[in-house]
């Protein structure tokens, strides 16, 4: 394996370690970090075909931004005044349009990928439309947001394996096993404030 070949990869990596660390202790600062990995991964997976993951990487900015902004500055019902943004569940309200909104949205992508001739448009686009709520719900601080991002890191995992992105790959791996703890950690969070 040729280190100055995978630098991009490396560097990702590295920031995407930081990223999952930061979220796992509900740090603003992971918005930060995330926004300079993004920039970065539209770079990489461009380079190795993987589109719908790079055209995911603009979507991931802008809710960067967002996410930012809503745990510096958002508020939920019951929050009280100067208090940070509390991690709640879901909105039970919200989870049957978002789940035609993926499924739609898998569907375009999926159509649009085959169409550009990817090599793995089932889950390229599958994660990509996952992504789209995990990210939202990430930058709404919903507790189950990390339920989301273990579907999407077990088959990243594997699919960049396949594609050859061996360090981004390890990481998802390993973004599987912090989800698990991070997801006990909010609820955690979520219950000392009740």
């Amino acid at each position: 394996m040729n280190l100055e070949l995978n630098w991009l990869d490396i560097t990702t990596t590295l920031l995407g370690l930081a990223y999952i660390l930061l979220e796992y202790k509900a740090s603003v600062w992971l918005w930060i970090v995330g926004f300079v990995m993004q920039v970065l991964d539209i770079v990489l997976y461009y380079d190795k075909g993987l589109y719908a993951d790079c055209g995911m990487e603009f979507y991931y900015i802008a809710m960067t931004i967002y996410g930012f902004w809503a745990w510096k500055y958002g508020k939920k019902r019951n929050q009280q005044p100067h208090e940070q943004l509390p991690v709640t569940h879901f909105k039970t309200s919200l989870i049957l349009p978002w789940t035609i909104g993926t499924l739609i949205i898998w569907g375009i992508l999926w159509y649009w990928l085959v169409q550009v001739g990817s090599t793995v448009p089932v889950a390229d686009a599958f994660t990509t439309a996952l992504s789209f709520v995990g990210i939202w719900a990430l930058a709404r601080k919903y507790l189950e947001q990390w339920l989301i991002w273990i579907v999407v890191d077990v088959v990243t995992c594997v699919l960049y394996f396949y594609k050859d992105i061996p360090f981004k790959a390890s990481l998802y791996g390993l973004y599987v096993v912090i989800a698990i703890f991070g997801y006990f950690k909010w609820r955690r969070m979520m219950t000392q404030k009740a």
